[in-house]
């Protein structure tokens, strides 16, 4: 019973240091995480600057793990290259070894005080402060379960039971190696896990080679959560963690033959044995990173090549028109993207024609076909955007950014749109059919007539966009008008039949309203196309205020 005692009291140590690294993880990024986000990308361009870049953003939000997720996110959205992602997570295994490193320091009652003074930050200020307040309570309780953890390990080394099963693995290094790869694994954090054997080794119940096999398993182990984590991502997200666990590996079993010669070295620099561990975790990192650095590039295309670009025809989220190779030449880049902003327009009109259906046939499957074209619009509106923002500026004549802005407010409008549809559109259908409601056949015709217009009103907007005709631009400009003639009709209509005691009006009056409003939001996004389109040939005035006098 005592073993079981200690054990619990252990994982419940473990628990309270993975809570403490949360706390300053969600601290940090709350407080921080632009300043962060902004630092990894500016580093993009240099590996030596995102080496540096994983290693202080590691050491701020005292995860590895936190540090790799955020780079695959940049990957995925061609914010930075594979090769670049890899050096940020050599960087991050530095990182999360000086933090290691840096919880061994004996600091006394500083836990209590650190808790004390983050409680009421926290409960006394708002905003940043709180924030900060969330960091320093996260520190606290992970100095705090450090003490809990040596405390609570305590039978555990003085255990008969324990040193035997220690004695008959010391010489098993690969099966040490792979035990503690996964328990950090299972706890998503190296630091949890060395942390936990330091109080072991200390009892000097394990020889240092063994100790060092420990280490190399918990270095390994929290390489593998990232990859879990993004293993339904795309392939271009999924790169940049299977590299990082490649080079982790291959530096482990590269390593663990020399353990040996290393249990020979450490004790020249450091007498105590959990310092000897630390030491060695730090050295083996930074050994990893001077011999991988170099070849990061290789490693990205060995990725590239274990997970390759999926087939994109039928992923209507993948660009097909944005051609690397037309940057260079800016009127050929300019026709790409705005081939590409047509392909988020038609999804946006087949977004409307479905949630038309949803409404009208009570088929919630429809739902998540909504769903998934909204996030084929976001992700093209992001690549237009990203696009044309690579276009050499200084290149380009005063008509193609004149042209380059349109096709961004165009991309952004419609993403727009389709977010009213996503969100309230499909709401309100799914609304409907939860409640089992039924409109009126005049309220429905009514609905049905303002969904026709919208789709009408966005082809005349692509039309308009892509010919730049001031003719189209103008009847677009008199179809606002005519939706919100359209609008008032079907609202006066609406109220009609509420005062004629209709029951499928009353019951779905909110509904029909709200729906009307939303689709009138969606006209207005579209019909912002002819605005750019008529002020960059002066046609319009400054202002559609008439003129007043006052005396």
């Amino acid at each position: 019973m005592n073993e079981i005692t200690a054990l619990i009291n252990i994982l419940g140590a473990v628990a309270l240091l993975l809570w403490g690294l949360r706390m300053v993880n969600t601290g940090v990024s709350r407080n921080f995480g632009a300043e962060l986000r902004h630092g990894i990308a500016i580093s993009a361009n240099n590996r030596v600057k995102s080496l540096l870049a994983g290693v202080l953003v590691t050491i701020a939000l005292q995860s590895s793990t936190a540090t790799c997720l955020m780079s695959a996110s940049f990957t995925g959205r061609g914010l930075m290259s594979t090769a670049t992602a890899l050096a940020i997570m050599l960087g991050a295994d530095i990182g999360t070894s000086l933090v290691a490193k840096l919880l061994t320091f004996n600091v006394g009652p500083l836990s209590a005080l650190l808790v004390l003074v983050g409680f009421v930050m926290f409960r006394s200020t708002e905003g940043r402060l709180r924030h900060l307040a969330r960091i320093l309570i996260g520190l606290g309780l992970m100095l705090l379960s450090l003490r809990l953890l040596n405390m609570a390990s305590d039978p555990l080394r003085n255990s008969a039971q324990m040193k035997l099963i220690l004695h008959d693995l010391d010489g098993a290094w690969l099966v040490g190696m792979v035990l503690a790869a996964g328990v950090a694994m299972l706890a998503h954090s190296s630091i949890a896990t060395i942390l936990l054997i330091l109080p072991l080794a200390s009892a000097g119940d394990f020889s240092l080679q063994f100790g060092l096999a420990l280490i190399l398993g918990a270095n390994l182990g929290s390489a593998l959560p990232p990859v879990l984590e993004t293993s339904k991502d795309k392939p271009v997200v999924r790169r940049p963690p299977m590299g990082n666990a490649l080079m982790r590996l291959t530096g482990c079993f590269v390593a663990l033959p020399c353990l040996g010669y290393a249990a020979e070295i450490l004790p020249h620099i450091e007498t105590e044995r959990a310092a000897q561990l630390i030491d060695a975790h730090i050295i083996f990192n930074c050994l990893l990173a001077f011999v991988f650095l170099p070849l990061v590039g290789q490693v990205a295309r060995l990725v590239e090549r274990l997970r390759p670009d999926e087939p994109t025809a039928d992923d209507p989220g993948q660009a097909r028109y944005l051609d690397e190779a037309a940057l260079s030449s800016p009127a050929v880049a300019i026709g790409a993207a705005t081939r590409e902003t047509l392909r988020i327009g038609d999804v946006v009109e087949d977004m409307l024609r479905r949630c038309l259906e949803m409404l009208e046939t009570d088929n919630s499957k429809l739902a998540s076909e909504i769903g998934r074209m909204d996030n084929a619009v976001d992700s093209l509106h992001a690549a237009v955007k990203l696009y044309l923002a690579r276009l050499a500026n200084e290149e380009m004549t005063e008509d193609e950014r004149r042209r380059a802005r349109e096709i961004t407010a165009f991309a952004i409008n419609l993403e727009h749109a389709g977010d009213i549809i996503d969100r309230n559109l499909k709401g309100q259908a799914s609304k409907k059919i939860k409640r089992q409601l039924k409109f009126s056949e005049e309220g429905f015709a009514d609905i049905a007539a303002f969904f026709n217009q919208t789709q009408e009103n966005l082809k005349v907007a692509m039309s308009s966009f892509v010919s730049g005709d001031v003719g189209l631009a103008r009847r677009l400009i008199a179809e606002k008008t005519e939706i919100r003639n359209l609008e008032k009709r079907s609202i006066d209509s609406h109220l009609t039949r509420l005062q004629d005691g209709r029951r499928e009006s009353i019951e779905t009056s909110t509904l029909h309203l709200d729906i009307l409003r939303d689709l009138k939001r969606v006209n207005a996004h579209i019909v912002s196309v002819a605005y750019s389109i008529l002020e960059e040939r002066g046609e319009l005035e400054e202002s559609r205020l008439r003129q007043t006098s006052y005396t």
